[in-house]
């Protein structure tokens, strides 16, 4: 089957499923060899650029009407696909639906369309199950799903002997704030903390940092969407400078950490359960082994 997927996270469940994509979206880079699939995709936002400079560029695409994302029409006709995997949770993360089903009336393709839209943990497995059953792989499907719920169990059981749940927030971005939602409240609580400023299954929505401020978490994640380490760590005066920041809770006691958003906290792939083990670390690091300093670090200027 020749399988197009236009999401990084579609194209990890695909290559965990021990299939290859003929095509893939230009930030599909794990696992390595995708990196080195054709890209069906373009962006219109620089995604090297701070991150007000890309909320601006996102706020100009979608103004123009062009959208922040365009498809290659050329090389998806040339790919000829059989399966094209979508998404419509997010017309900002990646190329969402109604782009590609025109895409394909376009160029009159004998491609299915699977979207996917997942707010929560159940719905990734779900995904997986979905993209299992639409390339004939559903055994692989329920093994893989069934692994990754096992480890999930391990970590809520590990989070249950804590003896205190601290106020837990993630940012999903950093300049505006953006409290993070769909699956993130939900992990948080699995992991032993609590997270008061959005509902499990909402979506991430720009908020004042007055907000944060007035919730004063113990334990806050810095993982703007789109953004490894190093790009976070570049941004970091997006926060360091607000007012307020150094007197949170968690700044105070050196518990304020970036994490790689991109490859982890807004992936909605396999690999969030890796994410999910690594927040438990976050909010009792006493319960739980310390993540990699290559996917979380201390927030630049707070001491760990």
């Amino acid at each position: 089957m020749r399988i197009v997927s236009l999401l990084p996270s579609a194209t990890e469940i695909v290559y965990a499923l021990g299939l290859e994509p003929v095509g893939v979206s230009h930030e599909c880079d794990h696992p390595p060899a995708a990196a080195d699939v054709p890209a069906v995709n373009r962006s219109r936002v620089d995604p090297e650029a701070s991150s007000r400079e890309i909320n601006q560029q996102v706020a100009d695409a979608e103004a123009s009407g062009d959208g922040v994302y365009e498809i290659d029409l050329d090389t998806l006709e040339r790919l000829d696909p059989d399966l094209i995997v979508s998404q419509g949770i997010c017309d900002v993360c990646a190329v969402d639906e109604v782009l590609v089903r025109d895409a394909v009336e376009r160029l009159d393709l004998d491609a299915a369309v699977l979207t996917t839209d997942p707010h929560s943990l159940d719905d990734v497995f779900a995904d997986i199950r979905r993209i299992g059953d639409a390339t004939g792989t559903s055994e692989r499907a329920a093994e893989l799903v069934a692994d990754l719920r096992e480890r999930v169990t391990a970590v809520e059981r590990t989070a249950a002997a804590a003896d205190e749940r601290p106020r837990v927030a993630v940012l999903d971005w950093l300049d505006p704030v953006m409290v993070a939602g769909h699956w993130i409240p939900e992990m948080v609580e699995l992991a032993g903390g609590a997270y008061g400023m959005a509902d499990p299954g909402a979506r991430s929505e720009p908020r004042e940092f007055e907000e944060v401020r007035e919730y004063d978490p113990e334990v806050l994640v810095a993982a703007p969407c789109g953004f490894e380490l190093d790009q976070t760590e570049r941004n970091r005066d997006d926060l360091l400078d607000r007012d307020g920041w150094a007197d949170l809770t968690a700044v105070e006691n050196g518990r304020a950490f970036a994490m790689d958003g991109h490859h982890y906290v807004n992936r909605p792939g396999p690999r969030l359960v890796d994410t999910l083990e690594h927040l438990a670390a976050c909010v009792h690091p006493d319960l739980f082994d310390v993540p990699p300093s290559s996917v979380v670090r201390p927030f630049p200027g707070v001491l760990a």
